[in-house]
Order: structure tokens, then C-alpha cells, then sequence
């Protein structure tokens, strides 16, 4: 990466923490906006070349939700990079989660740290940081972010670095640093795709199908917008609905969303023969309030093996609350697997295979289908800067979460919608 092949924002990101102008005017520095818009390649790139210039000796921090998508994310990525390679050795210790820098006579330890949940904060507490860069920052909770700051405030020369794709308006780093940049001596630059100069006019087109509805606001526009209205409204019957099955492939899943009082589903995923599209087969919904009646676990599991027939699935995907439940499938010789429960990352996941038209609905899971209609967002909770479905006509929308965040997990989700072809 030369200079010449960088945008005009991306060059601002690698000069400013070394600029004279710059070294008391600005403390921290705000890149937000679209995805795949440039600014966490030129972000690491420059963290990690101030920090070998200005300290040698030093702790520093880099921060993501989690480790992992830090190590994904950042530790990776800066390895590979070639302008860091050019001057330095970066070796990972993965056991304490440590990334020794060494080049140009200076050695730095930059410690990786994740912020998922309230409880983060501990985590980073007793330690003094030169700087930190915090990847993704508006999904890590706000005691976690000030607790990583605070670590710095006794180094003088001390920088923050952020970036991350917009939520809310009513998130809190949106209204106090995006909103406010010169209250905090922050830099402020908000990034859209034609800010990524490797991107092609035709790939940012591309880009541009894979999102409808709030999350083509932020992750295509970059912009800070409430989540309201329907959660997946890329769902449609044109695209994601099929009258007679297509030649399906042998693998199998069943994914579940388990209830005492409230419903209890059960889908069956199909692969479509030659294609990485999933068609949802058939449902099963049980709902003890409306039945007036409770079904126990062993129940269920009888229902579950009469419900399959000759069906014999890879994996049976339940809700990790479910304990009792997983206890009895596992008993009776099922292969049970937990699921993935992270929800706003699920439904993102979710809606992009829905967008592309990689997960279809056979007409007859009539609940399903349902739900689609009735599964929005919470508006009380988007006033308050959270995003949170409205829990309710949501257990076969769990159940689909489940099995496209698990067993799907993180492929790649194509980028064209696919034709149907059926």
C-alpha cells in the first residue's frame, strides 16, 4: 500500500496522529460510515506505525467485541500487511492474547481486549496503555470503552483510535463523540465506499443488493438510523417462497426453538442439490398456552422423532437455555448442537441470505411465514439507541436465527441476489 494508491480520507487517517499541527489540536481520531469502505486496513496500518515512532517499551490496546473478531479484524490483517512487514516482526501469542512488535530498535506489546457485554470492563482493568484502537466500537458497551480510556489518561502522548459502522442515532458514542467531535479533540471522518479505492464502481454496485431497509442506511449509506418497521423486509414471496421443492441435496438440520408455556418450533433445513441455497422443508409449532397444555421434554422428543420420519439430520440446533431439552435429545442419540444466540449478529447474518435469496420457505410453514409479517422492531428500545426485535410472533424467527448464524455461520453470503431457478 502506497500512498498513491490510498483515497484522500485514507491518507488523512495515516498522517494525522504525526502532523505537529495535530499533536495537541487532536486526541483521538472517529472513522465511521459504510462497510468496506477502506478505514480499518489504513487505521491498524497507521496505529501500529505511530506506535513504534513514538514509544518503545509500551503496552498498547487494540479492542474489538470480542478477541476473536479482533484477531480476525486486526491481528491478522496487520501480519499480512506489507508496509508493516517492510519494518517490523509481528509475532501473535495467542495465549495471553499478545502482539509483540519489534523494528527500527523498539519493541511494543499491543494486548488484545473484548468488549461484548457489560462485564467487559474487568477485563482491562490495572493496566496502563499508551493508546488503543478500538475496532468496532459501537457494538462494545459504554463501561467497557471508558474503562479502555482511562487506562490511557496517565501517558500524556497517549491516542484513541476508533472506527465502526453506524447504529442508531440514539447510541451513546454517536450523540457524545460522532455528534461532538471537538468536545472529546477527536478527528472526525465519516467514510463511504467510494472512499475505498481498491473497490470498482461495479463491486460497490454489487455491494449495494446484499442490504435493504435499515441496514442499507448504515452499512451502504453509512448513515445513523433507527431501527423501526418490519426486521426482515427483503423478505418476499417472490424470492424466498417456493410452491414445489426444488431436487434437494442429503444434507440435513433441524434447528429448534424450545418453550414451556410459549411455542415450541421445530424447522427442517434441506441444502437445494448443486447450490448453496437452504430451503426450510417443513415446520413443526406447538404453543402449550394455546393448547392449554405443557408437553414435557420426552414428549417433545417423541413428537420430534415421529416428525422427522425418515429424516436423519446432521444436527439438531437448540437454544442453549434449553437444557433440560438438549439433555433428552442427546440421551435418545441425536447429535445436538448449541446454538449461536448472539442476536443482532444473527439477524444480520440471517438477512442477508434472505436478501440474496439463499434461504427459501416451502408455502406450507405457515408460521413461518406468518412471522415474517409480525417480527419488527422494538421502538421503544431504538428511542434509547438499542436494537431490539419486539419479543413477540418471533419463535420461528428464532429458530431460522439459529440455524443460519450456527450452521451457516460466517460463509460468505453472496453478493448478487441469486435467480431463482426452481
Amino acid at each position: 500500500m502506497t500512498l498513491s494508491e490510498l483515497s484522500p480520507k485514507q491518507k488523512t487517517v495515516l498522517k494525522w496522529a504525526f502532523m505537529p499541527s495535530a499533536r495537541d489540536k487532536y486526541k483521538a481520531i472517529i472513522c465511521d460510515g459504510a462497510v468496506r469502505s477502506g478505514k480499518t486496513v489504513c487505521m491498524l496500518t497507521a496505529f501500529v506505525l505511530w506506535a513504534m515512532r513514538n514509544f518503545d517499551g509500551q503496552n498498547f490496546g487494540i479492542c474489538g467485541k470480542t478477541v476473536a473478531s479482533a484477531e480476525r479484524n486486526i491481528v491478522r490483517p496487520a501480519q499480512e500487511q506489507a508496509d508493516l512487514q517492510a519494518y517490523f516482526s509481528l509475532a501473535y501469542r495467542r495465549a495471553d492474547h499478545v502482539l509483540m512488535v519489534r523494528g527500527l530498535g523498539r519493541e511494543n506489546r499491543f494486548y488484545i481486549f473484548g468488549g461484548k457485554d457489560e462485564s467487559s470492563y474487568a477485563l482491562i482493568q490495572g493496566i496502563t496503555l499508551a493508546g488503543v484502537l478500538f475496532d468496532e466500537v459501537a457494538l462494545m458497551p459504554r463501561s467497557f470503552v471508558e474503562q479502555a480510556i482511562a487506562r490511557t489518561l496517565s501517558e500524556p502522548q497517549a491516542k484513541l483510535w476508533f472506527n465502526c459502522n453506524p447504529e442508531g442515532p440514539g447510541h451513546w458514542f454517536y450523540k457524545e463523540w460522532v455528534c461532538q467531535p471537538e468536545a472529546y479533540k477527536a478527528l472526525h471522518l465519516h467514510f463511504r465506499m467510494e472512499d475505498n479505492p481498491i473497490l470498482t464502481p461495479e463491486q460497490i454496485a454489487d455491494a449495494e443488493t446484499m442490504y435493504t431497509g435499515v441496514f442499507r442506511d448504515r452499512y451502504i449509506l453509512g448513515l445513523w438510523v433507527a431501527a423501526e418497521g418490519r426486521i426482515y423486509d427483503m423478505f418476499s414471496t417472490a424470492n424466498n417462497v417456493v410452491d414445489t421443492l426444488p431436487e434437494l441435496a442429503g444434507d440435513c438440520y433441524v434447528s429448534v426453538d424450545y418453550g414451556t408455556q410459549n411455542p415450541t418450533v421445530f424447522l427442517l433445513w434441506r441444502r437445494v442439490r448443486g447450490a448453496e441455497r437452504w430451503v426450510c422443508v417443513r415446520e413443526y409449532y406447538y404453543s402449550g398456552r394455546d393448547k392449554r397444555r405443557q408437553k414435557t421434554d420426552s414428549e417433545f422428543a417423541d413428537d420430534l422423532k415421529r416428525w422427522l420420519g425418515e429424516d436423519k439430520p446432521r444436527a439438531i440446533v437448540v437454544d442453549p437455555s434449553a437444557a433440560s431439552f438438549i439433555a433428552e435429545l442427546r440421551q435418545r442419540g441425536y447429535a445436538v448442537q448449541k446454538a449461536d444466540n448472539d442476536v443482532l449478529d444473527g439477524i444480520r447474518d440471517t438477512a442477508q441470505r434472505i436478501q440474496a435469496g439463499e434461504l427459501l420457505f416451502h408455502r406450507d410453514c405457515a408460521h413461518t411465514l406468518e412471522e415474517f409479517q409480525a417480527y419488527v422492531w422494538d421502538e421503544k428500545a431504538s428511542q434509547q439507541g438499542l436494537d431490539k426485535p419486539v419479543k413477540a410472533n418471533d419463535h420461528c424467527m428464532d429458530a431460522m436465527r439459529y440455524f443460519s448464524r450456527t450452521i451457516l455461520g460466517r460463509q460468505v453470503v453472496s453478493v448478487k441476489r441469486r435467480p431463482r431457478g426452481l
